[in-house]
């Protein structure tokens, strides 16, 4: 059975797209530009930073985060980029009795927007408060431990085949792949993908999708 519910923050529950176009203005590239250079990028499995340096070589993330800070335009996000179909899934998941939490490669700040937020989670993790980032097994340790300790009664729902499903099944969990964001559209890998225990389109199916699993198992 499933006992806890843990979910990817970036393209899983938070839509990104203000952000991306941020970014795009803050490099001075059209916006349908760097979408096309992004969705290159990930096609070619390469790493999403990539896409800055093919505008500026020298691109340095943590220099530019303190830029932009610096002039006022930092890196956030907010109820209004939360996908429709997130505190929904989240509340209804913790109704049924489930463990929920969050899990993601987020920075420093993510952590106080994410609680600020008062989502339906019993668990705020990030890459940054626990030192290790996603796709390293530690990352799944960890949430092995919030949890509950054990791997198999819990699922891990993301958007990518590579930083998501596949770290999760390897640390014993169960995996939920979401068809969203740009790396759930573009980057496929059935290997992966063939061994999650659920795959969808929205988060508004999860809940009953899990109910129906527990109640078989009984």
């Amino acid at each position: 059975m499933i006992k806890a519910v843990f979910f990817d923050v970036g393209g899983t529950i938070l839509d990104e797209s203000r952000e991306f176009a941020a970014w795009a203005d803050w490099l001075g590239v059209p916006r349908h530009t760097f979408s096309a250079v992004f969705g290159a990028v990930i096609a070619r499995g390469l790493d999403y930073q990539e896409t800055f340096r093919a505008f500026r070589p020298d691109f340095d993330l943590a220099a530019e985060l303190d830029r932009r800070a610096t002039a006022g335009q930092p890196e956030t996000f907010g109820e209004e980029d939360l996908y429709p179909d997130a505190r929904g899934c989240l509340t209804a998941l913790r109704d049924q009795g489930l463990l929920v939490g969050l899990a993601g490669n987020q920075p420093a700040h993510a952590e106080s927007i994410l609680g600020a937020l008062d989502l339906a989670v019993d668990v705020v993790g990030t890459s940054h408060g626990w030192g290790v980032a996603k796709p390293a097994p530690a990352f799944f340790e960890r949430v092995v431990r919030e949890g509950g300790g054990d791997a198999a009664s819990i699922l891990y729902v993301g958007d990518r085949p590579d930083n998501d499903a596949r770290p999760a099944l390897a640390a014993g969990m169960k995996a939920c792949l979401i068809r969203r964001s740009p790396w759930g559209h573009i980057l496929d890998i059935p290997a992966v993908s063939e061994q999650c225990l659920f795959r969808i389109d929205s988060l508004d199916e999860l809940p009953s999708l899990v109910r129906e699993h527990n109640a078989a198992g009984r």
